[in-house]
């Protein structure tokens, strides 16, 4: 066994049930971090265009001017200053694009604070934060003993309900495994999720399909509802049926996070080694198969980001196969190659192999997988 050790970063987040009071707070915070978020943007880009350099003016360089930014966390508008630090630093590496000024309507309403001498507490049923006090919560998980709490950010979604992602700071201390013969390979599929290299398919749903009909219902009720002029401002029924839209389309993502947890879990308890191809699934939605619904609507991407984390604490490997090695294309008894069109769902080889295509490249990047972990570990 080889011992693997260092500083790791673990949230959780949690429902919050603030009082009116609170509430009022939170939508505070969230509307001075973004002023502060288009203030420094504006001053940098009216700085670069008058003396060619960006100046950095800090959050605490505005409150005389605008008073009402006292009123909240100071931490969480320093939070902006590095985001927007974090931003074109970004841009400049050419990693995201230019950082935009936020809208009240489509930007994400959060702020984040910081854990300072025990400002940020969970109990059992609640958590106490800057300014705002204890927040009622449900808390369906303790964080360890050993754990620091570093940070919380606090975020409302679109349908109007409050939540909290609290990190937390460990020190990893994890065994890692050299049992290589419980190992499983599995190649993406699109109306299944994945296919093993033992024959099982992950699962059949499909859920923004199958909430597709309601949820055509309530936007076209939501279509109604749109005044007839452009800059008209929205009425109480438009605002009330787009939050029972924004509810189904969280209920969607919820059944899809929920599942793709279930399977992740699943396989990082039973198998050592997991391997996957290395896949691009915005890409694949993207390349005009006409199944860019259907792939995101599968979650495969998530998969193995949950997969990753989860065989990482439990000291297992998961091991990615580059997206060119041909899985689908080489016969998984004898080794010849043969191309294979996108409907061709069965391999049929010369030497009298007949398999399912899914099943092959899953067997094949099982036995590639653990030619690279042998390498990498060799």
């Amino acid at each position: 066994m080889r011992k693997k050790k260092g500083v790791k970063n673990k949230a959780i987040k949690y429902r919050l049930y603030p009082t009116t009071e609170q509430k009022i707070y939170f939508s505070k915070c969230f509307g001075c971090c973004r002023k502060i978020w288009n203030l420094m943007l504006c001053d940098r880009e009216q700085s670069y265009k008058e003396t060619g350099k960006s100046v950095k003016n800090t959050p605490a360089s505005y409150k005389s001017e605008y008073p009402y930014l006292k009123e909240v966390d100071s931490l969480a508008l320093a939070n902006v200053y590095l985001d927007l630090e974090l931003a074109y630093k970004s841009f400049f590496n050419k990693k995201s694009g230019y950082p935009k000024y936020k809208s009240l309507k489509k930007s994400r309403k959060s702020y984040t604070t910081n854990n300072q001498n025990g400002t940020i507490a969970i109990t059992d049923n609640a958590i106490k934060l800057p300014k705002a006090g204890f927040i009622k919560a449900k808390i369906h998980r303790q964080p360890k003993h050993d754990w620091k709490l570093k940070s919380a950010t606090i975020f409302q979604t679109t349908d109007g309900l409050y939540f909290v992602s609290v990190i937390f700071e460990y020190e990893e201390n994890i065994d890692k495994t050299t049992n290589f013969g419980n190992c499983i390979g599995l190649d993406y599929k699109s109306d299944g999720l994945y296919m093993d290299s033992f024959g099982n398919v992950g699962t059949n749903h499909k859920f923004y399909r199958e909430s597709h009909k309601k949820l055509a219902k309530e936007q076209r009720r939501l279509s109604r509802k749109i005044g007839s002029k452009k800059n008209e401002k929205k009425s109480n029924n438009y605002l009330k049926q787009l939050k029972k839209v924004n509810k189904i389309h969280r209920h969607i993502a919820n059944q899809r996070l929920d599942n793709l947890h279930k399977k992740s879990n699943e396989i990082a308890n039973r198998y050592d080694v997991v391997c996957v191809e290395n896949l691009n699934m915005r890409n694949m939605s993207n390349k005009g198969f006409r199944n860019g619904k259907a792939t995101m609507d599968n979650g495969y991407g998530m998969f193995l980001n949950f997969l990753a984390y989860k065989l990482n604490d439990r000291g297992k490997y998961f091991i990615k196969v580059d997206k060119w090695y041909p899985s689908s294309q080489i016969c998984s008894v004898c080794g010849s190659k043969k191309k294979l069109a996108l409907n061709e769902r069965t391999y049929i080889c010369e030497c009298g192999n007949t398999i399912d295509r899914d099943l092959n490249a899953a067997i094949n990047i099982k036995r590639e997988g653990l030619r690279l972990l042998k390498e990498m570990v060799a």
